[in-house]
């Protein structure tokens, strides 16, 4: 059989469900889930699934754990809500308190959101108060990356650069001042890895030259690059010298760890690996592990407290620091460390890499293969040598992942080169993945890579 006459029944039986009044960002339809466990989920069908992607890298300790499950249970039983103006709770004490024992530096002050997009707009409101707050009412811009992603409310879709997601807004909100991500895997020029970074970080030097150094608020970046980027690295030399330029000029430097947080990448924050402290970070996703909506902004007190003296945060929400959300969180962190998930995200991300090295072998179209810890990816090209893009109207990504799906494996993609072209694929399989189970994902993916090169014709197949 062809393989579109294999995916034929996985349509017909989608096109044969009910009407449904939910709608998200087009008409695809998927099985109705029915359980979920570690690894593994099952439609009402009774056909498995293995989770490549931590859903959109949230699952980070997998599904249905017992300890988190009975935690919000215990925590269900005493109180589900709790306003933050009418009372404290202790699970968002108690969490706050550990997260700022574990975050570098002076992170000492948190602040706890629903998910990604209002961490970032809590990080970039908290930024321009400590601005106001400080006499330095000029500084409003924040410099970002071209591409990236942080979030889709049109404060964080500001800092996003994803042509896609920016276009029809453009009119309704005050973009802002971009640099080139440090693609230097793409750079075909005599420089050394490390000076390529230093090249890219030398960049926001002349960004904030170009704006003026006294309207320049903050740099915002993901350390591991996230959706738009596929888990791209830059080289070591970039972190340091960004950090430098930052203080040199009296920008904040905010880190957004939303996905590359919460032990993904065999550190607890991807901060680590670099030995940077930001002055604020953001995390939120594999945070709570998707038991329950949760993010938090950290910072320093020398931001928060001028803030507060000046009349206080403008800003909230109203499931800010919710208990039950909270509990949940305790909970993940609890388990990230009885199982040592930390440590099994930085082995088994090794092992991983090598796999996906050994598929860019037998896959000409493999372009590259990048990441840290087990937030990895594989980004699809024509041509090796130059990098140069498929053709977009082969869609690579999206049928990359229909064609994964349709041999039981999910994983997660996105276009590379600023949303208009360029294709990777990201394998982000939750912490407590085995060697075994590693095999499993590879051989799923292997063969919706050979059945995706028959198709569009590639070398591979």
């Amino acid at each position: 059989m062809t393989n579109a006459q294999n995916a034929a029944p996985q349509r017909t039986r989608h096109e044969a469900h009910p009407p449904s009044h939910l709608f998200y960002q087009g008409r695809q339809r998927r099985p109705l889930i029915d359980r979920a466990d570690g690894l593994y989920i099952w439609d009402v069908h009774g056909r498995c699934y293995l989770d490549g992607s931590s859903g959109a890298m949230v699952s980070n300790i997998g599904h249905s754990n017992p300890h988190v499950l009975q935690a919000m249970q215990a925590q269900m039983a005493r109180a589900t809500f709790a306003y933050r103006l009418h009372f404290e709770n202790a699970p968002a004490e108690e969490l706050a308190a550990r997260v700022a024992d574990r975050l570098p530096g002076d992170l000492d002050r948190v602040f706890f959101v629903s998910g990604g997009s209002e961490a970032v707009e809590s990080a970039i409101k908290l930024a321009r108060q400590w601005a106001v707050a400080t006499d330095q009412d000029s500084r409003w811009k924040v410099i970002t990356r071209q591409p990236s992603y942080h979030g889709s409310t049109l404060g964080a879709l500001a800092i996003t650069g994803y042509e896609p997601l920016n276009a029809p807004f453009r009119p309704m909100m005050r973009e802002m001042p971009a640099i080139p991500a440090p693609t230097a895997y793409l750079d075909r020029d005599a420089l050394s890895m490390e000076e390529r970074g230093r090249r890219y970080a030398d960049l926001l030097a002349d960004e904030i030259e170009r704006q003026g150094p006294d309207s320049v608020l903050a740099f915002i970046m993901e350390p591991v690059g996230g959706a738009s980027t596929g888990a791209l690295v830059a080289p070591d030399s970039y972190y340091t010298r960004v950090a430098e330029i930052c203080r040199h000029y009296g920008v904040l430097l905010i880190y957004d760890e939303v996905m590359s947080g919460a032990g993904r990448t065999g550190a607890f924050v991807a901060a680590e690996h670099w030995g940077i402290t930001p002055d604020i970070m953001v995390l939120s996703k594999g945070f709570a592990a998707g038991y329950a909506p949760l993010g938090a902004m950290a910072a320093p007190g020398r931001l928060v407290e001028p803030v507060l003296d000046a009349g206080g945060f403008l800003h909230g929400y109203t499931y800010a620091g919710n208990p039950l959300a909270c509990a949940a969180g305790l909970a993940v962190l609890e388990e990230i460390d009885r199982k040592h998930l930390i440590d099994n995200a930085a082995i088994r991300g090794t092992s991983l890499l090598q796999r996906l090295a050994e598929l860019k072998e037998r896959f000409p179209f493999i372009g590259d293969v990048r990441g840290k810890g087990l937030l990895t990816a594989i980004e699809l090209v024509a041509d090796r040598e130059t990098m140069a893009v498929l053709p977009p109207s082969l869609n690579a990504h999206a049928r990359v992942v229909e064609l994964a799906y349709e041999r039981g494996l999910i994983v997660y993609s996105r276009r590379t080169r600023g949303g208009m072209e360029g294709d990777h694929i990201m394998v982000c399989p939750p912490m407590i993945v085995t060697e075994a189970q590693l095999d499993e994902l590879v051989g799923m993916l292997a063969a919706a890579l050979a059945a995706f090169a028959r198709e569009a014709g590639l070398p591979g197949g």
